[in-house]
């Protein structure tokens, strides 16, 4: 792996409309933290459904600024979805040296913080120092950046990851390909990863020791994994599905309503119903 990078952090779900977003999750058993406001030149507002070791990140513009005319760009030719991922770095200034010295014009660090209002009463700070990619270099068309959290307490607090439908960690993310080999050879070069061919013809890298996985692969391969239409409404390339570990699947089948297919060793909640980006609940 790229010096200093731990794994997947968090990914980023891009909105057009962060109060319905947040309710939508919470509609889906997820505790989900307030809005929080990020520093003026970012111009966002977030949301966050903390889990175990990572998290999903609910972004919205709330001013637009040049930091965020990419994201802008993102609602207004795709809607909603997965937008982004997130490293994470336990050296911001190093890691963007490192991914320098691999030839890549790295951004940053740049350094920002949004206030936490805290379950006692009174409002405490997360800062964070992250560093990104090039804009370029967007393996089937997914951002990356790298996040160093300054303020681990602030973030994780034990009041958020509580949920009530036991949800607890991201397993892997789902990506649509036009040629999975090329993208996750792509992903697998600028995290200093490997790729890895499965039988099924879809692509494997990982992203750390312990960490969420990414799982590259064509539309029609896509869809017939989740057994719906090839005409669904599904990107060209982008991030399509979300899997997640839950400590209960009974738990998750009460919360996600009758919407959602509930079989025995999986839960699957519609793109609609989850701002753009599909749901799938595993055992954990």
């Amino acid at each position: 792996m790229l010096a200093t990078l731990e794994g997947l952090d968090h990914v980023v779900i891009a909105t057009d409309d962060l109060d319905t977003a947040a309710q939508q999750w919470r509609d889906l058993g997820f505790v989900v933290s307030p809005r929080g406001v990020h520093s003026a030149h970012l111009g966002s507002g977030n949301h966050t459904i903390m889990l175990d070791d990572d998290y999903i990140e609910l972004l919205g513009i709330l001013t637009p600024t040049e930091h965020n005319a990419p994201t802008r760009e993102f609602i207004e030719s795709r809607g909603e979805g997965l937008e982004r991922f997130a490293f994470r770095t336990s050296n911001a200034a190093l890691g963007a040296d490192a991914l320098k010295q691999r030839g890549f014009a790295s951004r940053g660090p740049i350094d920002f913080s949004r206030p936490v209002d805290l379950p006692g009463g009174g409002q405490g700070e997360a800062a964070f120092s992250v560093f990104h990619w090039p804009v370029s270099e967007t393996p089937a068309g997914m951002r990356i950046f790298a996040c160093q959290h300054r303020t681990p307490d602030t973030v994780w607090i034990p009041e958020l990851l509580e949920h009530p439908n036991t949800a607890c960690g991201i397993n892997y993310v789902e990506i649509i390909a036009q040629d999975p080999q090329d993208a996750a050879h792509h992903m697998a070069h600028l995290i200093d990863s490997t790729a890895q061919p499965l039988e099924d013809g879809s692509y494997r890298v990982d992203s750390g020791p312990g960490r969420a996985y990414f799982m590259y692969m064509t539309k029609s391969l896509f869809s017939s994994r989740h057994n719906i239409d090839d005409n669904a409404a599904l990107p060209t390339e982008g991030a399509a599905a979300l899997v997640l570990r839950a400590r209960s699947l009974d738990a998750v089948a009460r919360h996600v309503g009758p919407q959602a297919l509930v079989q025995a060793n999986h839960v699957t909640v519609p793109a609609q119903r989850a701002t753009g980006v599909m749901l799938v609940f595993e055992q954990a």
